[in-house]
């Protein structure tokens, strides 16, 4: 090899290794990309060159930017010039035009020395033919786009895959079904029915009515509670202590659906269906077998704790059912499910217990979950967020004995909660500070007063109160709170207008040039809060959008699909936005987990540098994502905005 060839290999392996950091050509093998590399030529822009004219001739190169940046804009007929993006390090320019053919339809001028990589006409188009996802990619050349095989990048590169099996994810539940279900008349007896099912070694049992329709199903666990221990006469019939009706699943459903179905019903059995006819039952010592540990396990664990300190041991393990989650493969909106189920009855397990210690409640309550956790968005625990509504009783006396109850009983919850891993919120947004613990008519007072009159920190409060749900007591009492609130809401265009100058305020961290604002100096240096300036902006916006619209919904998934017929902003961009918080949630736990697992305190910030260049392009799309629908919110209440 003489001196100019080993300049060339020089060259072409440094292209090679750049472009192998640049979407889509990350997604080339690597003898494609090398191919590549060979054939692309390198073109030097000094300051202020016009790459590429709007109204010009279409460009002959798909343009990658190696070094230096540029800015893409057009100019109007008055000469007024409107700013589109920027281009910096690893971006493209020129993909519409050389892809159409057309003339340019912007400027495009460096910003400083650029030098870019140039891929030819031919080649460009010798790579989208012959490679689909490069084609894909800068077809669509958006958040939804490749948001995909951005997170399984993530997850291919997360410490937490190794020879696990994504099975809860990719199994359905009729492949774990097996052997013969046992059925029996509605007439049986239940000694006949516990024969059947200890002669055949089944654990649950199957009743059908006349038609031989399944109609309710007796467990090994109803033999238990509902015979035995209530010394109920066997002689009596089966369908007294039947479980009816039925919960059941699509053979086709995969086996995280009916893990949550369990969960949720607090049941450990699962009819399977298919094409309408009884395909088998699934139990949670079949998907304990699946997994090896299970979300159940932990289920069954908390139910059975007697004490604080017992419930405490139990609660720690959520975060190993986190850990297994991503491990296989889980979306953050699925792991936000499951952890709320969790979180949930770990919850109510401890406001069991504080009745116990208490005594019996006085009047009707219902304990409210508020914020993340209301909206059933916390993944790994950070403050508590909670409220206490009683009911309204006529009675004087008996009204301040709830109030009494209501406080002894919120401080031993809050005291509790603290030792099964939930802190205090610091700012006192808790169930046992008097102010949030009150009966139904302050709740509604508060609401009105927040409502009304905007400028009394109603819009500050409506970051949390407004995303409130029923975690344990009366429902009924949280629904009737929520019919004073939608109500209310009717026609308040002052405060709704308060709502949208606080979160057009908190845009997304990107700056003028496309880089990502980050801490200047302190313990965060060179890091950016992704809850505070990525999802919480999204998270207020959607909530505002529910404001608007009077949707009870309290999830943002939730209330995306709920608004999705009826909001034309939604309309448009629910789907990128569902991607973009799923996105942007699931970057947080992953960087959680890891602080976790290294027992470094968890918090919300993350280090941009230390992300690839794919996950780097899908948070600044979905940032700029956010700041397009805020521009959006804003130009329709321009008009009103403070």
């Amino acid at each position: 090899m003489n001196g100019r060839q080993r300049i060339q290999k020089a060259a072409i392996d440094e292209a090679v290794a750049f472009l192998k950091k640049v979407p889509p050509f990350q997604f080339l093998e690597d003898q494609p990309l090398r191919d590549l590399a060979r054939s692309i030529e390198l073109e030097y822009y000094p300051t202020g060159t016009v790459i590429l004219e709007q109204g010009g001739p279409p460009s002959e190169h798909l343009l990658v930017v190696k070094k230096g940046g540029a800015k893409v804009f057009v100019r109007s007929a008055e000469s007024e010039e409107t700013l589109v993006d920027y281009r910096a390090e690893g971006d493209i320019i020129g993909f519409v035009s050389l892809y159409t053919g057309d003339r340019s339809r912007t400027n495009v001028v460096a910003t400083g020395d650029t030098i870019c990589y140039l891929v030819g006409k031919a080649d460009f188009r010798r790579l989208l033919d012959a490679h689909p996802l490069i084609r894909e990619y800068l077809h669509r050349a958006f958040l939804t786009k490749y948001l995909d095989k951005t997170i399984h990048e993530m997850r291919t590169r997360s410490v937490l895959v190794g020879g696990g099996e994504r099975l809860l994810f990719t199994t359905p539940v009729g492949e774990l079904v097996g052997g013969t279900v046992v059925t029996a008349p509605l007439g049986l007896t239940i000694q006949a029915a516990a024969e059947l099912m200890s002669r055949n070694h089944i654990s649950s049992l199957i009743l059908v009515d006349g038609g031989g329709a399944p109609a309710g199903i007796i467990t090994d666990r109803d033999i238990r509670d509902k015979v035995v221990a209530a010394d109920r006469d066997v002689a009596g019939p089966a369908a007294e202590i039947m479980s009816a009706p039925l919960v059941t699943a699509d053979a086709r459903d995969y086996c995280f659906e009916a893990l949550l179905t369990m969960i949720r019903h607090n049941i450990h059995h699962v009819l399977v269906m298919e094409s309408g006819a009884v395909k088998g039952i699934i139990t949670n010592h079949d998907l304990m077998i699946l997994q090896g540990t299970s979300p159940l396990s932990v289920v069954q664990e908390v139910e059975h704790q007697q004490d604080i300190p017992s419930l405490a041991v139990a609660s720690r393990k959520v975060s190993q059912i986190v850990g297994l989650l991503l491990k296989e493969g889980a979306r953050a909106a699925n792991i936000t499910r499951v952890v709320t189920e969790l979180n949930d009855r770990i919850v109510r397990r401890v406001l069991e217990i504080a009745e116990r210690r208490v005594g019996h409640p006085p009047v009707r309550y219902a304990w409210l979950a508020l914020g993340s956790e209301g909206r059933g968005e916390q993944i790994f625990r950070t403050d508590q967020d909670n409220a206490l509504i009683l009911d309204d009783v006529p009675d004087a006396d008996l009204a301040a004995e709830a109030l009494r109850w209501a406080g002894a009983f919120a401080a031993f919850a809050k005291e509790a909660l603290i030792a099964c891993g939930f802190p205090p919120c610091p700012a006192g947004l808790m169930a046992a500070n008097p102010t949030w613990c009150q009966p139904l008519r302050t709740w509604r007072r508060y609401f009105s007063e927040w409502i009304v009159n905007p400028g009394g920190g109603g819009p500050l409060q409506s970051a949390i109160f407004f995303d409130f749900r029923v975690v344990h007591g009366e429902a009924l009492l949280g629904e009737r709170l929520r019919d004073h609130v939608v109500a209310q809401l009717a026609d308040q265009r002052a405060f709704l207008s308060y709502v949208v100058n606080q979160i057009v305020t908190n845009r997304p961290p990107i700056g003028f040039f496309g880089s990502f604002v980050v801490e200047k100096s302190g313990e965060h240096k060179d890091q950016l809060n992704l809850k505070a300036r990525g999802i919480n902006p999204l998270v207020d916006m959607v909530r505002f959008f529910a404001l608007e619209k009077g949707c009870r919904a309290t999830g943002t998934l939730e209330r995306l699909e709920a608004l999705r017929e009826t909001h034309t902003i939604v309309r448009e961009h629910a789907e990128e936005l569902a991607q973009a918080l799923d996105f942007l949630l699931l970057l947080r736990v992953h960087s959680q987990f890891r602080q976790a697992t290294d027992g470094a305190e968890i918090d919300n910030f993350i280090t941009p540098s230390r992300l690839t260049n794919l996950e780097k392009r899908t948070i600044k799309d979905a940032f700029h994502l956010i700041a397009r629908v805020q521009d959006q919110v804003l130009e329709r209440y321009k008009a009103s905005v403070l």
